[in-house]
């Protein structure tokens, strides 16, 4: 039976997009896996990329990284980046963890509790998670690696991605024993100074662009479409919708189709929303429901149980984020457990 609503993931296009990051980079890439991979299964996409040569990993809490480490075993290394927060020190250590240490209590814990390879964080700027430069601690045993993160990567023009990585530079002379590790998505795109000894892509890996719109050395990895459970004739002056959200003002042929904001798709996806249908993008009309979305296929070739596709590699992620308002990292974390997910390119 095929699922009303589906995400696919291509396991062949992410291992595409690790590759050509580490081509632009020049150093070798420690892929985020955080959130799941972004919505696409970090179990499935950590597992691919251990076999395109990836042996370090990143996630945000303690939770994420052991269930990582149960499904990858011993071999790669994987850093928390919420750091050793209380009480979870423990669990750290037994998951063979290495916390990334924010602030001057996390490291206290972390000592406390046995200390090991751990991370250490900068804040050069964007004021969110790190030690200011000024209040860093010197070299310590265990410490394996020093990050910080741009604030403004996804812009090349802003004069702060200099300054951050000046800052970056400075501090992390300090630690001549440390990886040097700055670089996310965005920056893996700005120059070898920015690259330091590894960089951190989350988003580019999963088919979003750095800058925030598509990039043609940045493959598409996620599709989600959605079947067409009817389609209708609407006469000029008929609404479609809740709160008659659209009103035709000539005949149209109206699409629904069985994706709505219970699987994900933002409500902010129309007015200004659009789907590929029959070789051509297809705008979304009226108010997205909370299973369906209306689309007017006038003039097309469509008929129900065809698909449509949200976002994929005819209709690319940056684009169907821009059209909602928001950012491609908005769209793939917000599709929920109803979608039903496949993949392509899996191995063994």
């Amino acid at each position: 039976m095929t699922a009303p609503a589906t995400l696919t993931v291509d396991l062949n296009a992410l291992a595409g997009n690790y590759h050509a990051l580490a081509r632009i980079s020049g150093v070798p890439v420690h892929p985020v896996v955080k959130a799941d991979s972004y919505g696409l299964g970090a179990v499935l996409c950590a597992t691919r990329l251990m076999a395109e040569g990836a042996d370090t990993f990143f996630v945000a809490r303690a939770a994420e990284g052991v269930t990582l480490r149960e499904a990858l075993g011993p071999s790669p290394v994987i850093y928390v980046l919420d750091g050793c927060v209380a009480g979870t020190a423990p669990t750290l250590r037994e998951a063979a963890l290495r916390p990334i240490l924010n602030h001057a209590d996390q490291h206290a814990a972390w000592i406390q509790a046995g200390g090991g390879p751990c991370g250490l964080q900068i804040d050069t700027g964007m004021n969110r998670l790190g030690f200011r430069p000024e209040d860093a601690p010197g070299p310590f045993e265990g410490l394996a690696l020093i990050m910080s993160h741009l604030a403004c990567a996804d812009d090349p023009t802003e004069p702060m991605n200099a300054r951050q990585r000046d800052a970056f530079a400075a501090v992390s002379a300090r630690y001549p024993h440390a990886l040097k590790s700055f670089a996310n998505s965005g920056a893996c795109f700005l120059g070898s100074d920015y690259a330091f000894e590894a960089v951190r892509p989350g988003i580019c890996l999963y088919g979003g662009g750095p800058e925030g719109r598509p990039d043609p050395r940045i493959t598409a990895v996620a599709t989600l479409s959605a079947e067409v459970l009817q389609v209708r004739d609407v006469s000029a002056g008929e609404s479609v919708g809740y709160s008659r959200g659209f009103v035709a003002d000539t005949p149209r042929r109206i699409a629904t189709c069985a994706a709505g904001y219970a699987d994900g798709v933002l409500r902010s996806m129309s007015p200004h929303g659009a789907v590929w249908a029959d070789g051509a993008l297809r705008p979304i009309v009226g108010r997205v429901s909370m299973d369906v979305i209306a689309v007017d296929v006038t003039g097309a070739d469509v008929a129900v149980g065809d698909r449509v596709e949200l976002f994929g590699p005819n209709r690319l992620l940056d684009d169907a984020a821009t059209a909602a308002g928001t950012i491609a990292y908005e769209l793939l974390t917000s599709i929920t457990t109803r979608v039903e997910r496949s993949v392509v390119g899996a191995r063994g």
